[in-house]
């Protein structure tokens, strides 16, 4: 799924897993970048910062990039997009 970094999350009170780890405010968007859907907050397994567009994964495969480990987790980033093709 596609969707731009609109903002980031500080949580002093959270899961002890979580400590060290970036949270993002995602706006979801289609291919053509027009907003859908509402804004999610999601776990940053690559680096991405604001504005730049980024593939995130939901759902159970959202904590595969911290293998072996356990995250709690529903959203994470896993690729920044440098372009798109339609």
């Amino acid at each position: 799924m596609l969707a731009r970094v609109i903002g980031r999350v500080w949580a002093t009170a959270k899961n002890e897993s979580l400590d060290g780890q970036k949270m993002l405010v995602l706006q979801p968007v289609d291919a053509r970048g027009r907003a859908t859907g509402r804004p999610v907050v999601a776990l940053d397994a690559v680096g991405a910062g604001a504005g730049e567009l980024v593939y995130y994964c939901r759902g159970y495969e959202s904590s595969f990039p911290w293998l072996p480990g356990e995250m709690p987790t529903d959203f994470s980033v896993v690729g920044i997009i440098d372009q798109i093709d339609t």
